[in-house]
């Protein structure tokens, strides 16, 4: 009988399912942030802001207000060449993960052709680890929307000599508050600041993605 027991005590124990496992720790994380910095390398991807964890694909260097503002193909297949080295893979059609860290890279879902630039995240929630990728347009727009006037200026400028950005595209879809209207003051800056930097290198001869 004790025998019987002790058998069945065995079973029980292997068909216990495996207790929780360790997740990566803040060290790690925060060796991946420094690792991460390498993409900077490629002149299309640019880590554009690392406290709100934004990655910005360049786009174009000249536009027309009636562009459509997404990432297609061509950038999004960028981003996961440059990204796989760190241990990304492609999830779904707007995922990519790294597994091990428990990260993920989000491409917003494309909402609709007038869609405004400043809602790109808006149906693409994440969790506090993950990233967003962005077009420049994108990102300059969640600049303005999270932080102060001053600092969301010169962190588009920073943007912009690297991506340039479709700025009467963001204008168009200024809305009737402060924070807009403080950022509308500043666009003839930011458009010599753009201009000057696309008439240069290394802007001067890049091509868009295609």
């Amino acid at each position: 009988m004790i025998t019987n027991l002790a058998n069945r005590w065995k079973r029980g124990v292997a068909a216990l399912p495996p207790g929780p496992q360790p997740g990566p720790s803040d060290a790690e994380r925060g060796g991946f942030r420094l690792r991460l910095r390498e993409i900077d390398r490629d002149p299309y991807l640019f880590v554009a802001d690392e406290a709100l964890q934004l990655i910005s694909v360049f786009d174009d260097l000249k536009y027309d207000r009636a562009d459509v503002d997404l990432l297609n193909g061509a950038m999004r297949k960028r981003a996961l060449k440059r990204l796989k080295p760190l241990g990304f893979q492609q999830r779904s059609g707007g995922v990519l993960e790294n597994e091990a860290l428990d990260i993920r890279m989000l491409m917003p879902k494309f909402r609709a052709l007038g869609a405004s630039p400043f809602d790109a995240v808006r149906d693409t929630p994440r969790r506090p680890q993950d990233y967003y990728i962005l077009t420049p347009t994108q990102a300059a727009c969640q600049f303005i929307e999270n932080y102060p006037h001053g600092e969301a200026v010169e962190k588009i400028k920073s943007l912009i000599v690297r991506h340039p950005i479709n700025i009467y595209r963001m204008m168009d879809y200024f809305e009737r508050n402060e924070r807009h209207r403080a950022m509308q003051r500043a666009i003839g800056h930011l458009k010599l600041v753009q201009r000057e930097a696309v008439e240069a290198e290394p802007l001067r001869t890049r091509r868009a993605l295609n």
